[in-house]
């Protein structure tokens, strides 16, 4: 790439490892051992024999050096590789490698290990792209194509000869009744083809070779990633080996040296070659969905629809003021917009501009608020084989958990017999009959314990006092009063204390399930701060219980969380990613990164882009593709949903502002009149919309064009005045 493209202000993303053009040799000698070289020795056997100036800004014509001079740089030194740097150092010893040992088949370099590939067949038809699940592998690979042209002159001859020798083997086959060999009359038939394009010129001949170099940090990852390399390019009908017994020469072959030690070619004409073109970027753009963003590396949309996919599940990692709740927002207003529902637990009243500027419903819960939510809720639901009274205790169970604490065996058993006693004290059992019947409070389950008058019950009953009779007396304890009758809904906890935040989101994300399941809509569900739900074991557990049954429930269920490493060193945190068909990645932490590194299978390309991310920019994971990403949005969008400080400022003095020039206008004198307009020819070309003094009458945009030749005098005149003053102009 020249520099005048590089000091561009056009976004771009950096590729873990470019696609080289290299060249390697191995010793056959190392076939059944191991080889130490050092680095000297490697460079001096593999350079030249006579010293070669080293340019350090190769490539750059008259224009690239105005701009580094531009750029405060000076023009390239010219550096001898054998001169003397530091200590007894030369240039070479400066850049080579510590260590560089060879085996039959790995390379293993600074204690990386190497492994090239060679691809030795391919199938009889390719499609242009081909080579896409390769170029966007996961991992980190260097690919190398060598393309020799060859003189037509002599193809010409070898295929004369070639369908000369077939013609004579189908022509023997029918004179001898046999069955013409389908394989061999393939062979003619693209012969004939080829001879005939290449006669005419509108193809040329080609030797191709293709080889792929793959790191990897031991042994057994390098195994794995070339199992998986290997099955990737089988999937293709394409056969790739390892270079046993000459890896030098493969690994050489892949470094920027412009070198083809293995010389394994395969015949190509043009349009074939052609469709072997490794330079394709990636695309997510569908016909229908939600604009996402766009991709910086060929500008185009990222459109996609979540609910086409195998789940609808998303899961968004970022640190703090990346974008991650700006982005959250931009979907949801999108979604909304395409007629889905959206729920939004809010754990910062980030939502509420956008819920009121929607006309959404926000639900806020707090001590001294009204709205509340019975935890003991039946949802009414029943479905052919399910208990639902056994269901709801055991998600009581893993509510007062978190509530209580740990609970050993003994507990457990005291508290699912006081759950069942609390229940059949209001008369509800096991039959759907009677459970429409008012369910009972936390009140009613603190004095079942009590009332068992045993060490353990009691001890379980201390544990939920507070929420009866203490400090947070009136949070869950009294019957659900709000409902979800809003295709935008936002429940805020932002005034819960943070001890009781995980509970709050608990109780509302079991109640909004329970919702979910009885009516089936396409929906929404943002949990913002996931990790709130991840610091307990059982509060993750119902999340993943989510997750895995939202499909069924026509649901997307989208996690939102900054602390990356407690998410993801859970086993749960991981099964929630997993299965979150939809993903997205913005800035990361030095941190975190190589945590997600690992997760998201990361190459070191797209972890530096990570780590140097803008707000806003990060990678978007749909399935098995993923693309670059900056997410975008409309002036007003950004109106509704930015919560930067300089951004909700100006928003208020512009609300300030437009306020003032509404009482302005509100406060006016307004003269009223008995008069109309009778005219019609008037009544289609103007429109009187207000008398007031002293502003002017407005005059519709309808109006013939040559009232606004010459200015008339409008003011404080009846509409009969004004009707006759145009009609004396037209």
């Amino acid at each position: 790439m020249k520099l005048t493209e590089i000091f561009k202000k056009k976004k771009s993303v950096p590729r873990a490892n470019p696609v080289t053009e290299t060249d390697v040799k191995s010793p056959s000698a190392s076939a059944t051992g191991q080889q130490q070289t050092t680095a000297q020795t490697f460079l001096n056997k593999n350079g030249d024999q006579k010293p070669t100036p080293v340019v350090s800004r190769a490539g750059l014509d008259e224009e690239d050096l105005d701009i580094l001079a531009k750029q405060g740089s000076t023009k390239p030194e010219i550096i001898d590789p054998n001169k003397t740097v530091a200590d007894g150092m030369t240039v070479l010893d400066v850049v080579a490698p510590k260590t560089f040992e060879i085996d039959f088949d790995y390379i293993k370099i600074n204690g990386v290990y190497f492994r090239t590939l060679f691809v030795s067949g391919y199938p009889r038809f390719v499609s242009p792209g081909w080579l896409e699940q390769i170029i966007n592998f996961d991992s980190s690979l260097d690919i190398s194509f060598y393309v020799y042209p060859v003189e037509v002159k002599g193809v010409l001859e070898d295929l004369r000869h070639k369908i000369a020798e077939m013609e004579a083997e189908i022509a023997t086959d029918l004179e001898r009744g046999r069955i013409v060999n389908a394989t061999t009359q393939a062979k003619l038939d693209d012969a004939q083809l080829l001879q005939e394009e290449l006669v005419k010129g509108s193809e040329h001949f080609y030797e191709f070779a293709f080889y792929i170099t793959i790191p990897a940090q031991d042994l057994e990852d390098l195994n794995d990633i070339t199992k998986q390399v290997q099955a990737t390019l089988g999937s293709l009908l394409v056969s790739a080996q390892a270079a046993t017994l000459d890896m030098e020469n493969g690994f050489y072959s892949t470094l920027p040296f412009a070198a083809d030690r293995l010389s394994i070619t395969r015949n190509m004409d043009t349009t074939s070659l052609s469709t072997t073109f490794p330079l394709t970027s990636a695309e997510l753009s569908s016909d229908s969905g939600v604009l996402y963003g766009i991709n910086p590396l060929n500008e185009s949309f990222v459109i996609f629809d979540r609910f086409s996919m195998e789940n609808s599940n998303m899961a968004i990692f970022a640190t703090s003021g990346a974008g991650k709740s700006y982005f959250v927002k931009l979907e949801s207003l999108r979604s909304l917009m395409l007629g889905t529902e959206v729920i939004i637990i809010d754990p910062e009243a980030e939502y509420k501009d956008l819920c009121a500027a929607v006309g959404g419903q926000y639900i806020t819960f707090s001590y001294s608020s009204l709205s509340k939510i019975n935890p003991f809720d039946l949802s009414q639901i029943y479905e052919e084989g399910e208990n639902q009274l056994g269901l709801k205790v055991l998600s009581l169970h893993a509510l007062f958990k978190v509530i209580m604490g740990a609970l050993n065996p003994m507990q457990e058993a005291l508290l699912d017999h006081a759950l069942v006693e609390t229940y059949r004290a209001k008369g509800i059992t096991q039959d759907p009959a009677t459970q429409k019947k008012e369910p009972p409070l936390m009140e009613d389950l603190y004095k079942i314990l009590v009332g068992m008058e045993t060490e353990p019950a009691l001890d379980l009953a201390a544990r939920i006092e507070k929420f009866v009779k203490g400090s947070f007396i009136g949070i869950f304890d009294q019957q659900t009063n709000v409902e979800i009758n809003n295709p935008f809904t936002v429940f805020s906890v932002r005034e819960v204390q943070d001890a009781l935040r995980p509970i709050a989101m608990f109780i509302i994300l079991e109640f909004i399930w329970t919702k979910v399941k009885r009516d089936l809509k396409k929906r929404l569900l943002v949990v913002d701060e996931a990790w709130h739900m991840m610091r307990y074991p059982d509060s993750a557990q119902f999340m993943w219980s989510i997750v895995k049954r939202a499909r069924k429930y026509y649901l997307g269920l989208t996690t939102i969380t900054q602390d990356v490493e407690d998410f993801l060193t859970q086993d749960i945190g991981k099964a929630i990613v997993t299965n979150s068909a939809i993903r997205l990645l913005l800035k990361q932490s030095p941190a975190a990164i190589d945590r997600v590194a690992e997760v998201f299978y990361l190459s070191q390309g797209e972890k530096q882009l990570l780590l140097g991310a803008n707000i806003g920019e990060g990678i978007f994971f749909a399935g098995n593709h993923h693309v670059p990403i900056y997410i975008v949005s409309s002036p007003e969008e950004h109106k509704l949903i930015s919560t930067k400080p300089a951004d909700v400022i100006r928003k208020q003095q512009e609300e300030a502002l437009a306020k003032k020039e509404k009482e302005k206008i509100d406060a006016a004198p307004v003269l009223q009149t008995n008069k109309t307009v009778a005219s019609p020819d008037f009544a289609k070309n103007a429109s009187v919309v207000a008398i007031s003094t002293p502003v002017n009458i407005g005059i519709a945009t309808t109006a013939p064009p040559d009232i606004f030749d010459k200015k008339v005098d409008l003011t404080q005149k009846s509409p009969a005045d004004v009707q006759k003053t145009i009609a004396n102009k037209q």
